[in-house]
Order: C-alpha cells, then sequence, then structure tokens
C-alpha cells in the first residue's frame, strides 16, 4: 500500500512539474558577447512567470550582462528594463551598497547621463515602511513627510545621490525563458553630484546585503533564491546573475562571511601570500566590492607588497616609468607591451588567505588580476593605498576578480569563488520539484 501511494506522488510532481514548463514559454534574452556589444537572440512572446512557487518546482535565475572594463573604460554597467512602459537603463552594479537609484525628474541637479532622466508614477514609499527604516538604520531619522521616504547616499569616487523612494515594474529575463514583472523600491535621485572620474551612467544597482538592496526585495517576494553573483572577463565584460542554479557549488571554494561585518560582504581577516609563500601581513579585513575598479590595500600593507613585487622585478626587463601617471607605479620594457601575457613572467602571484576557524581558503590574485598595460604601454600595478583615499577597509576590486565566478549567498552566509573565463552565460545547472 505505501509503495503505491509513493507511486502516486511521483507521479503528481512530474505532471505538475510538466504543467509549469508549459506555463512558462520562452523570452527574449541579451547576450555579451567578445566585441562587447549586446544582441538579441530570436524570441517568442513571454509569458509572465507570477507564481514563487511555479518558479521554485521549475528552477531560474536572472543573468545581467555586463558592459565595460578596469581598464581603459573604469567602469560596468548593466541594462535594466524598468517602468510602465518598460525603458532601459544603464546602471552600475555594486555589492558595496544597497540602494538602487536612477537619475530622475524634476531634476535638481543631474549629471550626464546616456538616457532621459526616470519619470515616477507616484508609487511612493512611505516614511514608515521597513524599507525606509533600512536605509537609515541609527533610528535619528524623522518623517518630515509621512507619505515620503527620502535618502541621500555618498560614494568613494565622490558621487552622491539624494532623493526619495518609488515602486515600479522591473522587468527581468529568466534563465528558464519565463518573464519577471516584480515591483520593486528604487530611488527617484533628483540631486546628484558627478564622480571624480568619467562615469557615465544613469544609476545604481545596489546588490548589497540590506533589505533594499534589489536581490533582497526579490528574495523577500519568493522570486529567486538570496544569492548575488559576478563574472568578469579580462577582455572586458561578463554578466551578474541572481538565483543559485548557473553553478555547481561543489566546485566552489566557500568560506563564511563574517558575523563581525554583516553590513559589507567580508570573509573577515586575511593573510598575504606572496609568489605562494607566507608574509608576515596579516590581520587584513577584507571586503569584496563590485563598485570598484582596483583593489585598495590599507597603508601598511600596501607599502609591504610594493616592496615586495618591486624587489622581485628584473632590472633588466623592466624600469620604473616615472613619466606615466595611469596609476602610481608603472614600468616599463624595452619595447611597448601590448598585453599582460608580455609581462606576467616578470610579476609573482598573490593570495589572500582566511582562515575562519577552519581549514584556510585561499583567493587567488595572479598577475593578470593586479596588473593592467596602459595606454603608453608600460604595466602598472592596479593595486591602490586605500588610506590615502580614506579607506579603512582592504577592497577586493573588479580587477582582482577578474577571471572568477564570485558569489555571495545570503541565505547560506558564504562567499565563494571558482575559476571561469566568463566569456559565456552558463546553463542553469539543475532543475528542481520541490
Amino acid at each position: 500500500m505505501k509503495q503505491e501511494k509513493v507511486g502516486v506522488m511521483l507521479l503528481l510532481q512530474v505532471l505538475v512539474f510538466a504543467l509549469s514548463l508549459c506555463e512558462i514559454s520562452s523570452s527574449s534574452g541579451s547576450y555579451f558577447d567578445q566585441q562587447q556589444q549586446y544582441h538579441r537572440r530570436k524570441s517568442m512572446l513571454p509569458t509572465e512567470a507570477s507564481s514563487s512557487l511555479m518558479l521554485n518546482r521549475a528552477g531560474s535565475s536572472i543573468v545581467l550582462p555586463v558592459d565595460g572594463n578596469v581598464y581603459p573604460i573604469g567602469f560596468y554597467n548593466v541594462t535594466l528594463n524598468i517602468g510602465q512602459p518598460s525603458k532601459p537603463y544603464f546602471l552600475d552594479p555594486d555589492t558595496g551598497s544597497d540602494l538602487t537609484w536612477l537619475q530622475c525628474e524634476p531634476c535638481v541637479q543631474c549629471t550626464e547621463a546616456p538616457h532621459p532622466p526616470y519619470r515616477h508614477t507616484n508609487n511612493l514609499v512611505a516614511c514608515k515602511d521597513p524599507l525606509c527604516k533600512s536605509l537609515h538604520p541609527t533610528g535619528d531619522y524623522k518623517c518630515e513627510t509621512p507619505e515620503q521616504c527620502d535618502y541621500e547616499i555618498d560614494y568613494a569616487d565622490g558621487v552622491s545621490s539624494m532623493g526619495f523612494l518609488v515602486k515600479d515594474l522591473f522587468s527581468l529575463n529568466l534563465t528558464n525563458g519565463g518573464l519577471l514583472r516584480p515591483h520593486l523600491a528604487l530611488g527617484c535621485g533628483y540631486d546628484q553630484s558627478p564622480s571624480l572620474f568619467s562615469h557615465p551612467s544613469d544609476g545604481m544597482l545596489g546588490l548589497g546585503k540590506g533589505k533594499s538592496s534589489i536581490i533582497s526585495q526579490l528574495s523577500s517576494q519568493g522570486l529567486v533564491r538570496n544569492v548575488v553573483g559576478h563574472c568578469l572577463s579580462g577582455r572586458g565584460g561578463g554578466y551578474f546573475f541572481f538565483g543559485n542554479d548557473l553553478y555547481d557549488a561543489s566546485r566552489v571554494v566557500w568560506t563564511s562571511m563574517s558575523r563581525n561585518h554583516p553590513e559589507h560582504y567580508s570573509p573577515g581577516f586575511a593573510e598575504l601570500i606572496f609568489g605562494g609563500k607566507p608574509t608576515e601581513i596579516r590581520n587584513l579585513l577584507v571586503i569584496f566590492d563590485s563598485g570598484s575598479s582596483y583593489t585598495y590595500l590599507t597603508s601598511k600593507a600596501y607599502e609591504a607588497v610594493t616592496s615586495l613585487v618591486k624587489r622581485e622585478l628584473p632590472r633588466k626587463h623592466l624600469r620604473e616609468a616615472l613619466d606615466d601617471k595611469t596609476l602610481p607605479y608603472c614600468w616599463s620594457g624595452r619595447r611597448r607591451f601590448k598585453s599582460i601575457e608580455d609581462v606576467v613572467k616578470y610579476f609573482k602571484p598573490l593570495a589572500l588567505s582566511f582562515a575562519n576557524g577552519g581549514k584556510a581558503k585561499h583567493f587567488a590574485i595572479p598577475p593578470e588580476a593586479y596588473l593592467i598595460i596602459s595606454s603608453m604601454g608600460n604595466v602598472c600595478l592596479g593595486i591602490l593605498n586605500g588610506t590615502e583615499v580614506g579607506q579603512s577597509l582592504n577592497i577586493i576590486g573588479d580587477i582582482s576578480m577578474l577571471g572568477k565566478m564570485v558569489v555571495y549567498d545570503n541565505e547560506k552566509q558564504l562567499i565563494g569563488w571558482v575559476s571561469d573565463k566568463c566569456d559565456r552565460i552558463p546553463k542553469p545547472k539543475t532543475v528542481r520539484i520541490w
């Protein structure tokens, strides 16, 4: 009798799974090619996937192709379609902050951007909404306008945004062919100050751990797992993703997120490894930040690293290029360098070792993940002094995450990484029936 019941249940699950697949039709998807241009596949008319239970059965993630590079462009953008009717916007993806915002009408001060400012539909987020409270954790925020949630945010590169929260429709393609159209909160930024560097975008895509981040909002609605990740190619481009079915977890090197620094994607303290050997550079509090193009170390660690790098350089092949101001340290060769492959043999690999109470996990930083070739044909060190720009933490920036898929699993409180060329978007790994 028990065997008959099990057989009936399995048959029902298979039938439900088959029906759910029929309900999700194919939709158009954006992919990133090697020339950093977007192109669209032929598509069927998409069907809106409105049931989180259906999504859980079918398995789904959201992939956002990336445009940009560390050098010479100096930043990355993803395209999000927002509003009714839906319009495209270029956003800077930032795992170091929570709030997503767009430059918004009516502009008091808006900077040059690829698209006209966003126009909201008066769907305001109230001051007492939990999302609003998450942006003001100190508790000293006063609701001067109860029906409106005001915000003000500053970034290390000089960008700032002031505005208020609204909710609007986001159009998001799923890897299983479905289309999500959730209402999510974002900032309507009517007053911005520009970056110290040239960085034309329509706003910021906040991918941090807070309640207001896009991944937290999607997860709270049961639409995707609370997992965000990225894969940045050394040739430029790559992709960001939401969800947990684009990677094989057994191949990923995992380490715990620090409980003492819950506001950041931080594995805690690390020891620097140089040339495969331990150094005296220990207790480096490290965070991962996709909003930073370069890697930043505090002064003591920075000075030690630059000393180690310079000490190992062969003087007959490289000499310091004092006339190249691309970055603080650049070296020239007998002839102009054309690619990183021309110089990696002169530099030793770095690594960060995270213990976290268990077996040490090494985050490898090979020469191609801390060097650039400047427009003058010199090789430059992409590790900078964070103390000089007001940073008290050691920041693993985009340059040191090139050629890796990096995963932030907020449900399991883990950070993971695995080597990957990042030049093609992977297919979902599994299909689950829950």
